[in-house]
């Protein structure tokens, strides 16, 4: 079987995980790229704590090059949050026919929240024969286990879930994200603002591609689809998490006062023409001594039914969920894919064309 060629794009805390998870179903990684000095020119072997894999990272500014060269069958992308943020490796991917795979949380589903900037991908990698992706811990836990759910129930009233993690261990992009760090004032006039317009002015602001959605947004969008509902209006609530004594965020380099915000929960509810609600939360903070990961979700109907996952190994999770989509992803209709047309996510032993 022939071997897949990968490069890595992002080479940071996420990275080190799917390098590693890479290597060892027989996927070849053959380039990495990355933007912080520390990073670029050292070897992959020596980030992931191992022998030296003769794969020295490159500088984004290359990535171009880099890319027309190598020629991979697929770039996984571990950077930032928010799709617009990924807007030019993307765009080079697509425009160079290389399939890619992402964590990013908006790109999950980001035709609800980004329509145009997704449009452009798409129809950019459908003339370059690719697939573009997002994946990760939301494409089982937060998605494939509610659908399952959802398919041993005869009816359905409602699908709540709740989610929380550290964002400690995901990066400074996602931690800024959810507002870590910021006092209660400055969360209100940065995150929470956002949630006070009209249905009008937030189309207008995705249309401009500046709409800052919050993870569960695009699950919401990607359950809908999932499951043939259609949805009749879509609305937010980003709310500050604090805790009782001052935390320490090695991720943003500071000490997080008592009282100030050490990340944000946020409710997005989604109604359907088929009067099914969805309402669904995501905790995301720096954790106290005393917290844990939590994912929990129940569809209520006839029967109701309530799964609770504690304590999972999300940054783990994530990064084999992206793995384990490789093939997937290669084997995929061009364009813009969410995964919820892919098919079910199946553990893979081994990873080859």
């Amino acid at each position: 079987m022939e071997k897949v060629r990968a490069v890595q794009y992002g080479v940071g805390k996420m990275a080190v995980y799917t390098m590693r998870y890479m290597i060892e179903k027989g996927v070849e990684i053959v380039g990495a790229v990355d933007v912080t000095p520390e990073i670029v020119g050292k070897d992959i072997g020596e980030i992931m704590g191992r022998e030296e894999m003769g794969v020295k990272v490159t500088d984004a500014k290359d990535a171009k090059s880099l890319l027309e060269e190598l020629k991979p069958d697929v770039c996984i992308v571990t950077t930032r949050s928010l799709i617009g943020e990924l807007e030019k490796p993307l765009i080079l991917c697509a425009s160079k026919g290389i399939n890619v795979i992402t964590t990013c949380e908006e790109a999950f589903f980001p035709m609800n929240s980004n329509p145009i900037l997704t449009k452009k991908i798409d129809e950019l990698a459908k003339s370059n024969n690719c697939t573009i992706t997002g994946s990760g811990y939301q494409d089982i836990y937060w998605g494939q286990l509610v659908s399952s759910i959802a398919g041993s129930t005869q009816t359905i009233r409602k699908i709540k879930g709740s989610s929380s993690y550290n964002v400690e261990e995901y990066g400074i992009a996602l931690a800024e994200a959810h507002g870590a760090g910021l006092t209660l004032a400055e969360f209100d006039e940065k995150i929470a603002s956002v949630d006070r317009i009209s249905d009008e002015k937030r189309k207008e602001i995705m249309e401009k591609g500046e709409y800052l959605p919050s993870y569960m947004w695009n699950v919401n969008g990607w359950l809908c689809e999932k499951l043939g509902l259609t949805v009749k209006s879509q609305t937010q609530k980003c709310v500050p998490q604090t805790y009782k004594d001052d935390i320490y965020s090695s991720t943003l380099n500071m000490t997080i006062k008592s009282g100030d915000a050490t990340g944000m929960s946020a409710v997005v509810t989604t109604e359907t023409e088929e009067g099914i609600t969805l309402e669904t939360e995501c905790i995301g903070k720096v954790y106290g001594p005393d917290e844990f990961d939590k994912n929990v979700w129940t569809v209520e109907g006839e029967p109701t039914t309530t799964i609770t996952v504690e304590k999972p190994d999300t940054v783990e999770l994530t990064c084999a969920s992206v793995v384990n989509r490789i093939p997937d992803v290669i084997a995929a209709k061009p364009g813009y894919v969410p995964t919820e047309q892919f098919g079910e996510l199946t553990f893979k032993k081994e990873i080859c064309k």
